[in-house]
């Protein structure tokens, strides 16, 4: 929703002119992509829990794998402009992620332990590139709207990634 709202008035703030969004086109995007996989998971989840628990132990390397997967095709789609957008392109992404996963972390640090506070990190530093990627790609007709989220998803994947212990992930259901 706030994709929807933010997007014009941050173009006509920022740039001087209004950015067209098909608002509906968007929020049916949005809908699939984010809402249906989220009720689709906890229905799963809430009618056949041991199911779940069985292919739990499997799900962070298909994580990995889907996630590779995905950063790669995103990269490969858009490798040429990449590569000639250069260093500004690169440090804006990683400068995003970073400081998002160094607020994540310092905001929370007077309130919880360590692995909460990393994993505030990790979910700050983790901003909705691939979704960015996903809505340019749909959305835009300019090819170059992606290159910027194309190259967050590698700066997001590295970024996020590194934050995360060990120990947060050898049992993951045993902090819920």
């Amino acid at each position: 929703i706030g994709a929807i709202l933010f997007t014009p008035l941050m173009g006509k703030l920022l740039l001087g002119q209004v950015i067209p969004v098909n608002a509906a086109a968007i929020s049916v995007s949005t809908i699939q992509v984010v809402l249906a996989p989220i009720i689709v998971g906890m229905s799963i989840n809430a009618k056949f829990p041991k199911f779940v628990q069985r292919i739990l132990p499997f799900s962070p390397i298909l994580g990995v794998i889907l996630t590779c997967l995905l950063v790669g095709t995103s990269v490969a789609g858009c490798a040429t402009p990449i590569l000639s957008a250069g260093f500004k392109l690169q440090f804006a992404a990683a400068l995003l992620h970073a400081m998002g996963g160094l607020a994540g972390y310092v905001l929370t640090k007077p309130f919880y332990g360590e692995d909460v506070c990393r994993t505030f990190a990790i979910e700050f530093a983790m901003k909705s590139s691939a979704f960015g990627y996903l809505l340019a790609t749909l959305h835009f007709s300019d090819f170059a709207v992606r290159v910027p989220a194309a190259v967050s998803i590698v700066w997001m994947t590295l970024i996020g990634s590194s934050l995360v212990r060990t120990s947060c992930t050898a049992n993951p259901m045993k902090h819920y």
